[in-house]
């Protein structure tokens, strides 16, 4: 099955956090968590900054749901804070 957002929205691959810096310490998870993901899909977008593959650090409350084990979040443009190159 694909997901195709609908309007000005984006699906994306929440990418995985350390959980432990290279000399051993267990970093706390909350507040201080990166938000950055992949574009896996993009909606109707009227201006196409973003495409499949990118990079992105994100905001807001996305919509979160699984498949096939997966997780994916489904935001709108607007809480895209900035593109990684």
């Amino acid at each position: 099955m694909r997901i195709i957002p609908l309007g000005e929205r984006i699906l994306i691959r929440p990418l995985k956090r350390e959980e432990k810096t290279k000399s051993g310490i267990y970093l706390p998870k909350g507040d201080s968590e990166k938000k950055e993901g992949e574009v896996m899909e993009v909606g109707n977008l009227k201006e196409q900054h973003l495409k499949k593959g990118d990079r992105v650090l994100y905001g807001g409350y996305p919509e979160e749901l699984e498949m096939d084990g997966e997780k994916y979040l489904i935001l709108e443009l607007k809480d895209v804070l900035a593109k990684l190159e």
